[in-house]
């Protein structure tokens, strides 16, 4: 591949909310304790479902950044998006501190910063979309409400994050399953580095506490039938299906000298990522698929599967999943697959299904940045087939290069590559 005259990405701002909450720092620090964000369901009535707990945000409040009329008119799904948005511009040094937000007549947030974002992209996945207001509505006896369908549309997170921020550049919703977080900073990643833009807002975001989407998953075998905070268990011996989990993370990528120019505080920086899909099954992941796309990123990367110090894994927690998972690792490293560190947040945050390869990217960021591996939590009984380096305590790791990986139903695959600035 020609690399000549390619721009450098790195990332300046994340902002998240997620089961561990309702910021990224917050989220952070309930990680590296080992702290989990799963629960009972208490957003509806789970009588006679089999399956009780989830991942859901505790204590979040959207009136902090958005009015009440576009609050009843959004999907959650695009609630936690903005809200993430603002956060990572903020964190970025794209927007001044303002609580609460004004707005002006067209809905944009009045700051005398928001110019730098005018010309940026926006590009934030989704899996289910508007899936808890669709169940609404479905189930309602009176008219349908007029805003049923610009709420529920998967492109309508990026595009209110666009309008909110008043940003008029490039902007693309994506559903791509569970990698549609992943697949959003990867696409970003290559719209900086060939020279469309320098600023992007990226990642995934997700609202699936409704009881067609926890049925639904549930029927197709997916979730743990365990109802305690135990429940996901990734690469455990007893692990029996995933649990789901809603939430958002944006992060902000930018063209390295446009950082430097304005003194950007930096996080980290994005060297590779691969986009493939299996062509093998609805459900059923393919190993062969995973090893490819792991070994692509690398590749676009300029690397040797030698130069990665730490895997933040998919690990859901799937009986099937993890095992395919561990086997792409081993056909990709050979050898040095056991001497790799490989951790799975979603032992914590759950499966925030498009959010999770968002957060999880950020969460690699910063364990670069501290040097330091969160848990796998409730991995107490090791699997025989799982016999790689799991982290299950906090450790000190002197970690240059990682690897995070996302791979969704219908075999679609996508991993990024990141490393420390200082590299």
């Amino acid at each position: 591949m020609l690399l000549l005259n390619m721009k450098r990405v790195v990332v300046t701002g994340i902002g998240s909310v997620s089961p561990l909450g309702n910021s990224f720092h917050e989220s952070w620090h309930a990680l590296k304790h080992g702290i989990s964000g799963i629960s009972q369901i208490v957003r509806f009535d789970t009588s006679g479902m089999k399956w009780k707990i989830a991942g859901e945000l505790k204590g979040f409040n959207a009136l902090r950044y958005l009015s009440n009329k576009e609050i009843h008119r959004l999907d959650p799904f695009v609630h936690y998006a903005v809200a993430s948005a603002i956060m990572a511009s903020e964190d970025a040094g794209l927007l001044l501190p303002i609580s609460p937000f004004s707005t002006n007549e067209e809905g944009t947030i009045e700051n005398e910063s928001s110019e730098l974002l005018r010309g940026a992209g926006v590009i934030i996945g989704s899996s289910r979309g508007g899936i808890s207001t669709l169940e609404r509505e479905i189930q309602k006896t009176s008219r349908i409400s007029a805003y049923l369908m610009p709420s529920t549309t998967i492109s309508m997170a990026s595009s209110f994050v666009a309008q909110k921020l008043g940003i008029t550049g490039y902007c693309l919703g994506i559903s791509n399953a569970c990698s549609s977080g992943t697949n959003a900073i990867g696409e970003a990643y290559r719209l900086i580095r060939e020279g469309y833009c320098n600023i992007v807002l990226c990642g995934g975001t997700e609202a699936p506490i409704c009881r067609i989407c926890i049925e639904g998953y549930g029927k197709a075998g997916a979730l743990s039938s365990i109802n305690d905070k135990t429940a996901s268990r990734p690469f455990d011996r007893t692990r029996d299906g995933f649990v789901i989990s809603e939430g958002a993370c944006i992060l902000i990528l930018e063209e390295y000298e446009h950082a430097v120019n304005r003194a950007a505080k930096i996080y980290g920086e994005i060297i590779g990522y691969s986009n493939v899909t299996d062509a093998h099954h609805q459900t059923i992941p393919l190993v062969e698929g995973e090893a490819r796309a792991i070994k692509m990123a690398i590749d676009s990367a300029g690397l040797h599967p030698e130069n990665i110090d730490f895997i933040n894994s998919h690990g859901t927690s799937t009986s099937l999943g993890d095992r395919i998972e561990t086997e792409a690792i081993k056909i990709v490293f050979g050898e040095k697959a056991y001497r790799i560190p490989i951790t799975s947040v979603k032992s914590m945050t759950g499966h925030m299904l498009a959010g999770s390869g968002a957060i999880e990217a950020a969460f690699t960021l910063m364990s670069m940045k501290e040097n330091i591996i969160p848990p796998t939590i409730n991995l107490r009984e090791r699997d025989d087939v799982c016999d790689l380096d799991y982290v299950t305590e906090l450790r000190i790791a002197d970690i240059k290069i990682s690897i995070s990986q996302s791979f969704g139903f219908g075999g679609v695959n996508a991993v990024l590559v990141l490393k420390r600035l200082d590299v």
